[in-house]
């Protein structure tokens, strides 16, 4: 009788490409939220009529758990992909343009106040967009500025100058 090889396990690598990648991502909302729980605790909570400075982050987290349950139940529940799509090639020109858009903020925010800070964000995160055109990206950073000055320097009074030379 001819002997039959044993069956390998599967590559660690293919098991968690068969595992739907929603899966994942519910787990991985579910510990953020978990931590942020976690850390609430540190704060006093208060109660609903009181709330301490840990109600708030408490009850985010709360919610947050709920979603990453939610969406890790959707993706397990998904039935899988026959077809398997071949990867595209990774980004570069959006990953550039939007970190730069975050260190255009931290320096325009320091040095030239909120105005230049969020349009440069937004112009330079728009056009990560190969889709956009530069009006566009004008458009929509002009469109962010006015609703930005509104809310948090207006609404909120939040203590960041709009215009500032340094």
């Amino acid at each position: 009788m001819p002997e039959h090889p044993e069956p390998k396990a599967p590559a660690l690598s293919s098991v968690f490409q068969r595992v739907h990648k929603d899966v994942w991502s519910g787990a991985l909302f579910a510990l953020l939220s978990i931590a942020v729980i976690l850390k609430s605790r540190s704060y006093s909570i208060g109660s609903l009529s009181h709330m301490g400075s840990g109600y708030f982050p408490a009850m985010i987290g709360v919610a947050m758990l709920l979603v990453g349950v939610a969406i890790g139940a959707g993706g397990w529940l998904a039935r899988p992909a026959r077809v398997e799509k071949p990867a595209a090639p990774p980004e570069w020109r959006a990953w550039f343009l939007i970190c730069l858009s975050l260190l255009l903020f931290v320096t325009f925010a320091n040095h030239l106040g909120l105005v230049a800070a969020t349009f440069a964000t937004i112009f330079v995160s728009a056009l990560a967009d190969r889709g956009n055109t530069w009006r566009d990206a004008a458009g929509l950073a002009a469109a962010i500025v006015v609703f930005g000055v509104v809310v948090f320097w207006w609404l909120l009074k939040l203590p960041l100058p709009l215009f500032t030379w340094e």
